[in-house]
């Protein structure tokens, strides 16, 4: 099979240039050409895009393991957001069915994208027929793009495409400093109505259950349950070794976790870590952290502690246990005391 690659040079900077694939999965270069010209962006002013180059499918850089029958999951690395791990710091999956594909959130980038699009092609080539955000940080919508282009429908929560397009500048200028030349091409994807409480979506023998939450982590949160294998894919509801984040409300996020064990999966795949946990275990350590960061959250404020105080006394009993401790667990306090100061 034949793809498309071409090169995308910063119109400000032209020695800066990165080779970007979009994905035709076409038989010939004729037909990967003309399926091109229908697929390719706007890329927008500031990016140059050079001419199509029909090659052979590469190789994905990106391994994926099989957690069950027809899950594939990947592990992104547990750091912050780098120019050398370009994004690929989220947990990422695909289930097929016997008609299509359905992808589970989309990393950090348009190069990390591309990547799951060809660890998919190297398994399969069913079409990709559903992209599942489930939730709106940056580390895991930056490379929809590429499965959008494919083919796949984007799901996700009600809230997301409002939160996505709030914070649209916000991430992409942070993301392209974190990331340098290695975030050319990549963009907020467009969101469309959402999950307002349930849905399924029908792979063909194979069912999905997605529920939206209650602001749990963020206000965006949904899960997958594949109900043939008994995989519950928790995005960032469950954090294994990298610091769990706090972007919503601690109270909301403690009442989800104790609600996500029905039915109760045979395993999980955390938004971060693992690639693959046993339940209720795999979440004990994340909500453990919560139950610390809120009781002790509540005392700072019942003993008149302000905020800078509070930040640096609560949960440190956990600092020895988290991945990232320092960069995450300050916000998370602020987060939580904005919270529970008003209770």
């Amino acid at each position: 099979m034949f793809e498309i690659v071409l090169s995308l040079c910063m119109v400000a900077s032209p020695e800066t240039c990165e080779t970007r694939l979009l994905p035709v999965s076409a038989v010939d270069c004729t037909q990967a050409v003309a399926r091109a010209e229908e697929i390719a962006p706007d890329w927008g002013d500031a990016l140059l895009a050079g001419p199509f180059d029909c090659v052979e499918r590469p190789i994905s850089g990106m391994a994926f393991e099989e957690a069950a029958p027809g899950v594939y999951v990947h592990r992104g690395h547990v750091q912050d957001v780098t120019p050398d791990n370009l994004g690929d710091v989220a947990n990422i999956g695909f289930i097929i069915g016997d008609e299509s594909v359905a992808v589970i959130d989309a990393g950090g980038s348009r190069a990390v994208g591309e990547a799951v699009y060809l660890a998919v092609r190297q398994v399969t080539d069913k079409p990709i027929s559903h992209l599942i955000l489930t939730h709106m940080h940056p580390d895991h919508v930056m490379g929809a793009a590429v499965m959008v282009e494919a083919g796949a429908q984007v799901v996700g929560h009600r809230k997301l495409g409002q939160a996505l397009a709030a914070r649209a500048d916000t991430y992409e200028d942070s993301f392209a400093r974190l990331m340098g030349a290695g975030f050319i091409g990549s963009r907020v994807p467009e969101v469309g109505e959402g999950i307002a409480d349930r849905a399924e979506i029908d792979l063909g023998g194979r069912v999905l259950d997605l529920v939206a939450w209650e602001t749990a982590h963020s206000e965006s949160d949904v899960t997958v349950f594949d109900r043939q294998t008994g995989t519950l894919f928790t995005g960032d509801l469950v954090f294994h070794d990298h610091s769990p984040a706090l972007d919503g409300s601690v109270l909301g996020w403690l009442r989800v976790l104790e609600a996500l064990g029905t039915p109760a999966p045979a395993r999980i795949v955390p938004g971060h870590g693992g690639p693959v946990l046993e339940w209720p275990a795999g979440a004990a350590d994340v909500q453990r952290y919560l139950e610390v960061l809120r009781d002790e959250t509540r005392a700072a404020v019942s003993q008149g502690l302000r905020l800078g105080d509070a930040i640096e006394t609560v949960g440190q009993g956990e600092a020895g246990r988290w991945a990232l401790f320092d960069l995450f667990h300050p916000r998370n306090v602020t987060a939580a005391f904005t919270e529970l100061e008003w209770e």
